[in-house]
């Protein structure tokens, strides 16, 4: 019977069906299949076999060769051989090589070691494809290394082929962290080259504007100095910032110059804007990858790594699990970014930043830039029971480290005296008092707000405005009801010795003992004073370190306390000075000594002056007037320095110093062995003998001023014909340069 075409099963009626297709279970590759891309060949390393893998055999040469260099114990020429062999294998073949994840993390770790001959030809041939590595994870990494390793000439061309791609760069992930390397190794030209694009589509058509030494790396003033419209310069800065925003692509310093520089011009709106959108990625850690991640995706052609580096690889993970806010506080942008979300975010984004840093506080308050932003967070006290909880709490935690750091001091210096001038630079308070304009027009850290913040009675939802609180109560809060003045005294009372002769250690313990507007801890500040008089009291032949008197920390900042403290002053002078005046009337401690004559304190005066009284007129303790006209003589000496002299009259300029120097009105000398430079009075340092010698032949045969060169060749030969008798002595510890 013949076939009706329907099988067995296929109900009347119904067609039959194709016959089903067996799906084939053949991986990709044997029919044919190939990645679109050469450098996406992560799916070649995933799926390919190893029979069909590019330079397989090559590949597995050089990673044996980069599991040697990787050797602990290897000597500099093993290493340099085992470089040169791989970079001979991979000849030719780079461009493939850095296709591949584990091959291009050996190429990178041969560019890193090897020689700039031996970089020459790898850059020669990667150098049209850069831009293309620059935007692969697996590759980006190794871009950064050749950048680092290249020459003057071959960083140039790399930033020619930058032009007209650094914004698209800055919204890739990884080309982003390429273009912050080669900002950081970039000349000023070539970083305003970069920034220009950036700023304006009109500017990049002019290379010449790069060139200009005189213009700042300001949108300001290109604006002003070239007409441009800011609304164009504006729209965008914009159209590059948002996506950046979006992608959270914020921890690069360029990207923080570009921000900054955006909230100079931008107006209230979308400056606010801005600022509320970088908030939540400063509180979120990284999200940049980096070449650990083919390590995961591929072990089994990873080199394995020593102790050394998984522990660089372990703080390399930990640094990029951390706040960004953290990792920002490196430079001043990033630092100005944090203050700009601090001032002018909402309250609640405050309150989000602080909780974000708990744990953190001690990390920023010992970083240049951190304790910064550490000193502005106190004095913004808009919820004093979070700020006591996460920042104060964790202060008195680790007060002992603080206070002996010179960054760790400021925010306990900070609530004691705002601001101060001896604690912070010009350049640091420039950094606090800093304000977006657009938002608001001007904010005082601990003080009074301007006349448009007072009219708006607070300030505006948006922006920050100092609370109308006393900032003296607003600080006693801080210090005593937390109990951090507390745990200060008590530190300062067992540390009082190392505290007084430490550099940085001095200033907290002053600010302490002076203690001018807490109240409800007098009975330990009495104990400090005895404390300090105590250590003070001890013979000087017993004095395992230098004598508070003698040494040049202490003994200045016990004249301050004296001066400043009178209550400390009477201690002092009953436990270690009445009666002894004669044996500290000379060397650093007369300084301390005639204190007691220059208090504004009628009584302290009183105290003293029968017995100081005679020294003064016996020559042996200097009065303060005449101290006051030799530093007055010194300056003068030191003034115009600019000017030029002819040699003659350098001559009669050294004759002359020299003169003062044999008559007293000048002073170098300090003791046995104990002198300083009467010149060069800025510098506040202490010498030996042969030391100060060298530093005036130095500075006499330099390139430095006419009348600078003529003063400390008079100096040279005061030394050596007045004060030959120190030559042999060298009893005094080195000093330090103190700040003042």
């Amino acid at each position: 019977m013949p076939s009706s075409g329907r099988s067995p099963t296929t109900p009347p009626g119904r067609a039959a069906a194709a016959p089903r297709r067996s799906r084939s279970l053949s991986p990709p590759w044997k029919s044919g299949w190939q990645p679109r891309n050469v450098l996406n060949s992560l799916w070649q390393e995933i799926f390919l076999p190893e029979s069909r893998k590019p330079d397989y055999k090559l590949v597995k040469e050089i990673t044996v060769l980069c599991q040697k260099v990787r050797c602990c114990n290897l000597s500099g020429k093993e290493r340099s051989k085992l470089l040169t062999e791989a970079l001979r294998k991979m000849d030719g073949k780079y461009l493939e090589i850095a296709g591949s994840p584990v091959a291009a993390s050996v190429l990178k770790l041969c560019v890193q070691w090897c020689s700039q001959s031996e970089m020459d030809p790898v850059f020669v041939a990667l150098q049209p494809h850069l831009l293309d590595l620059s935007r692969n994870k697996d590759t980006g990494f190794l871009v950064n290394y050749i950048i680092k390793g290249a020459s003057k000439e071959q960083f140039a061309l790399f930033i020619s082929s930058l032009h007209g791609h650094v914004a698209s760069l800055l919204h890739h992930t990884i080309g982003a962290s390429v273009v912050d390397r080669a900002f950081h190794q970039a000349t000023r030209p070539q970083k305003r080259s970069l920034l220009l694009e950036l700023c304006s589509t009109e500017l990049q058509l002019s290379k010449d504007l790069a060139q200009e030494k005189q213009c700042r790396l300001s949108v300001l003033n290109i604006i002003s100095k070239h007409g441009l419209q800011k609304s164009s310069v504006l729209q965008h800065m914009t159209t590059i910032i948002q996506p950046v925003l979006e992608k959270g692509i914020v921890e690069y310093s360029i990207v923080h110059m570009v921000i900054s520089e955006y909230l100079t011009i931008a107006d209230k709106t979308s400056a606010l804007d801005v600022i509320r959108q970088l908030i939540p990625h400063l509180i979120q850690g990284s999200s940049v990858l980096d070449e650990d991640v083919i390590g995961q995706l591929i072990p089994h052609l990873t080199p394995t790594k020593s102790k050394a580096q998984k522990k660089r690889s372990k703080a390399k993970k930990k640094r990029s699990s951390e706040l960004l806010l953290i990792r920002i506080m490196q430079t001043k942008e990033g630092l100005k970014l944090g203050l700009a979300c601090l001032k002018h975010g909402l309250e609640k984004d405050r309150k989000r930043i602080i909780k974000s840093l708990k744990g953190h506080i001690r990390k920023l308050a010992l970083n240049d830039y951190g304790c910064l932003f550490v000193i502005c967070r106190l004095s913004i006290v808009d919820n004093t029971e979070l700020i006591t909880e996460v920042v104060v709490d964790e202060l008195t935690k680790h007060l002992k480290e603080l206070i002996f750091d010179k960054n760790g001091r400021r925010p306990l210096l900070q609530l004691f005296h705002p601001l101060c001038s001896r604690y912070l630079t010009p350049r640091e308070l420039f950094y606090l008092n800093y304000n977006v304009p657009s938002p608001v027009s001007k904010v005082n850290l601990d003080g009074e707000s301007d006349d448009v913040a007072d009219k708006e009675h607070g300030g505006s939802e948006d922006t920050l405005v100092v609370s109308d609180s006393n900032p003296i109560k607003r600080r006693q809060v801080l210090l005593v009801k937390s109990e951090l003045y507390e745990v200060l005294v008590e530190t300062c009372i067992e540390n009082v010795g190392e505290l007084l002769r430490a550099n940085f250690g001095k200033d907290v313990l002053y600010e302490v003992e002076k203690n001018n507007f807490l109240e409800g801890v007098t009975d330990r500040i009495h104990v400090l004073h005895n404390a300090i008089a105590c250590d003070a009291a001890r013979p000087r032949t017993d004095d395992v370190d230098e004598h508070a008197f003698d040494n040049y920390h202490s003994s200045r900042i016990i004249r301050r306390m004296v001066l400043d403290c009178p209550a400390f002053a009477a201690t002092l002078w009953k436990k270690a000075l009445e009666g002894k005046c004669k044996l500290y009337a000379d060397g650093f401690s007369s300084i301390m000594v005639a204190a007691y004559l220059e208090s504004p304190d009628s009584r302290v005066k009183d105290l003293a002056k029968a017995e100081l009284q005679p020294l003064i007129d016996g020559g042996i303790l200097k009065p303060q007037e005449h101290k006051a006209e030799e530093e007055k003589s010194a300056m003068e000496c030191s003034s115009d320095d600019s000017s030029e002299l002819s040699d003659t009259d350098i001559a009669d300029y050294a004759k002359k110093a020299y003169t003062d120097l044999k008559s007293g009105k000048l002073v170098a000398r300090f003791g046995t062995d104990r002198f300083r430079c009467p010149f060069c009075p800025g510098k506040k340092q202490e010498y030996r003998y042969s030391d100060l010698l060298n530093h005036a032949i130095g500075l006499s045969a330099s390139n430095h001023a006419a009348k600078v060169k003529a003063n400390h060749q008079a100096l040279a030969n005061h030394l050596k014909t007045d004060h030959a008798d120190a030559a042999t002595s060298s009893s005094m510890p080195v000093r330090h340069k103190l700040r003042h």
